[in-house]
């Protein structure tokens, strides 16, 4: 067995570079997961799951553990972890990069509206809107508390308290296909999608979607993270942990 790499995980990026580097290095790979769904996706090699508690607990799980890389492959809104992830790596001198896939950029024919919050998002849709709400689970309260709309809150896992009508939620995992995803929105006669600008192509087609029934878009900002060597990709994470361990 060689090196061993700790991956912070929760994202699909995480999973496949897990599975990359279990099939293709002779590393020893650890994904670790915060714990707040409560049946995660199976993962290659090693999962831990449930929270470090901070920095410092990070750090002394860096060392205790011998980890050679830290990889932080968590989602991109998930700054507290990043934050202490970039900490956590200085202090137990373990080099890091982040896998981060670009975000979406819109096109001619979308309407977004750019707000830097969920609250702001919230407070962004108009009275009587029946909007399709993709925040996360932990981000469909803001928009719960709004009485004056209609909320369809599409989310992996259902919260602990049922929404108080007019508000609905459904609980499915993505990818989602375009069609699909145009069907949902004619079905619930949607005025509003809003969502976080997570990138990639599997979360993409309910972008497309709004694009073309011409539904404005709520589009939440990425939070500021630490600055940290970045990976685009998987082929391009493989290339800098080759030259981080060589």
């Amino acid at each position: 067995m060689g090196r061993r790499i700790l991956i912070l995980g929760g994202t699909a990026d995480a999973r496949e570079l897990a599975e990359l580097l279990d099939r293709e290095t002779d590393c020893e790979v650890i994904t670790s997961l915060a714990g707040r769904t409560s049946q995660p996706a199976e993962q290659a090699g090693t999962l831990r799951v449930g929270g470090f508690g901070g920095a410092d607990p990070l750090a002394g799980y860096l060392k205790e553990n011998e980890i050679s890389l830290l990889i932080d492959a968590t989602h991109p809104y998930a700054a507290q972890i990043s934050t202490n992830a970039a900490a956590a790596s200085e202090a137990a001198g373990v080099p890091i990069f982040r896998l981060e896939r670009p975000g979406w950029a819109p096109l001619e024919a979308d309407n977004w509206i750019n707000v830097a919050s969920t609250e702001e998002a919230a407070a962004a849709l108009p009275h009587g809107a029946r909007a399709l709400v993709t925040v996360g689970t932990g981000g469909v309260a803001p928009f719960l508390q709004r009485l004056d709309i209609q909320v369809i809150a599409r989310v992996i896992e259902r919260p602990a308290e049922a929404p108080m009508p007019p508000h609905k939620i459904m609980v499915a995992r993505p990818p989602f296909a375009l069609e699909d995803e145009k069907l949902l929105m004619r079905t619930e006669h949607i005025t509003h999608l809003v969502t976080k600008n997570a990138g990639g192509k599997k979360m993409a087609p309910k972008i497309a979607a709004a694009r073309e029934l011409k539904i404005p878009v709520v589009m939440i900002a990425r939070p500021q993270l630490p600055e940290a060597e970045i990976a685009r990709n998987l082929n391009h994470a493989l290339a800098i942990m080759g030259r981080v361990l060589a």
